[in-house]
């Protein structure tokens, strides 16, 4: 099976990363993988794995109507769907799978492969309003199915295309707490070995509550004079496509810091690849979002032994079972959450079962062999045409049968 991957975006984020860790799971498989995206870091890291690459223009084209951006992104996602046209035709898919909803609509206006039409990865919250509206409309009407990481997500989906509901995935041998020592993971960060270390694992934008988790920390040091808080992460995304203005937060974030005496607590490592080596000197993981409609780094911590304590809002709920391997907070509640995170820094014991609960969980639903088990039974039943892969049913419920989920439900 000939599938055509495409990406609107050179960034690598969690859509991305997830994505790679797809490609990974499906070497060697049915699956003969070509990438379209731009050139940039996703490129490069798909080559590195040995997945062909063909460079297309990409588009920051957004939800929020601009009378010049607007006219000047449709128009290179018009010429990013001729490309994909092409593309699609020599290398001859069978399938094409975009891996967000702007790469849908540029599947879906580029015609697909040889006139199939895209499965489209539903990975994150459509915005409100009417242009958004519309465009997972569009799809609904263009796309041969709907792949969403979680029940929260596949709830904001329209009715009419085939859907299923599929768990990211993290892998187990790359995240592995019995290869990691822990006091060698704090030598290297330069941290103590008894002082409590808290991490935020995100992009640096407003929605991801680094602000938050900064809050809680001051909080925590009443009691815990040497905690730590370590903030893994970047400025990933700048274009005027962009919903929040994430280099002004950037600023905010120094200045809070400042203003709470925390020069010496907080930890910016930026962007990076090691992960794993990072986690093995954390106690908590922190997931502080506004929002999260699946949480990667919450999965990645849970492989790792790591408990975490996580937003309510979103599809991390159905990842974290409140009091077995994490906890789950409102967001926007520094003192609710200095109280948790306090609470498992003095029973180290709860902190290990929880950490030991989640690996379990980690291990039997979120490996990359499952998620890529899945994800051909999507492209299976997608070829076979409609009606094939599970539906969406009526208010209250998520009809999931014909495919297994790999996300049982947390209610």
């Amino acid at each position: 099976m000939r599938v055509l991957y495409v990406s609107h975006t050179a960034n690598v984020a969690g859509a991305e990363h997830s994505l790679l860790v797809l490609l990974r799971a499906l070497s060697g498989a049915v699956v003969e993988p070509v990438l379209a995206c731009p050139e940039g870091e996703l490129a490069t890291a798909a080559r590195a794995i040995g997945v062909d690459v063909c460079a297309v223009p990409g588009t920051d084209l957004s939800s929020r109507l601009h009378p010049r951006h607007t006219a000047r992104e449709a128009a290179r996602a018009a010429r990013t769907g001729r490309a994909l046209g092409v593309i699609g035709r020599e290398s001859r898919a069978d399938l094409v799978h975009a891996n967000t909803p702007r790469a849908g609509l540029i599947s879906a206006f580029a015609g697909g492969a040889g006139g199939a039409r895209p499965v489209v990865h539903v990975r994150d919250s459509t915005p409100p309003g009417r242009v958004p509206g519309l465009t997972l409309s569009f799809l609904a009407r263009r796309a041969s199915a709907f792949v969403s990481t979680s029940r929260f997500l596949a709830d904001q989906l329209p009715r009419g295309p085939q859907a299923a509901i599929v768990a990211n995935a993290v892998e187990p041998d790359r995240f592995d707490p019995s290869v990691l020592d822990r006091r060698a993971a704090r030598v290297r960060l330069e941290l103590g070995e008894s002082e409590p270390v808290l991490a935020v694992v995100a992009q640096i934008s407003p929605h991801k509550g680094q602000s938050d988790a900064i809050r809680a920390l001051a909080l925590v040091r009443r009691t815990h004079p040497d905690a730590r808080l370590l903030l893994i992460g970047s400025i990933k995304f700048t274009s005027a496509a962009t919903r929040y203005d994430n280099h002004a937060y950037g600023a905010e974030l120094d200045s809070l810091i400042e203003q709470l005496g925390l020069g010496d607590a907080v930890t910016f490592l930026g962007e990076r690849s090691d992960i794993p080596q990072i986690l093995a000197a954390v106690d908590v993981l922190l997931v502080p979002s506004w929002y999260e409609p699946f949480g990667r780094a919450a999965i990645e911590a849970m492989m790792m032994g790591v408990p975490v304590i996580a937003t309510s809002v979103g599809g991390i709920k159905e990842v974290i079972s409140d009091g077995v391997d994490g906890l789950v907070l409102d967001p926007r509640n520094a003192p609710a959450w200095a109280q948790a995170i306090v609470g498992l820094i003095a029973d180290p014991e709860r902190r290990r079962a929880m950490g030991a609960r989640g690996r379990r969980r980690a291990l039997r639903d979120f490996s990359p062999g499952r998620h890529a088990e899945q994800m051909l039974d999507v492209y299976e039943r997608a070829l076979r045409g409609p009606g094939q892969v599970a539906r969406q049913a009526g208010a209250a419920r998520y009809a999931l049968a014909p495919i297994r989920s790999g996300m049982p439900p947390h209610d």
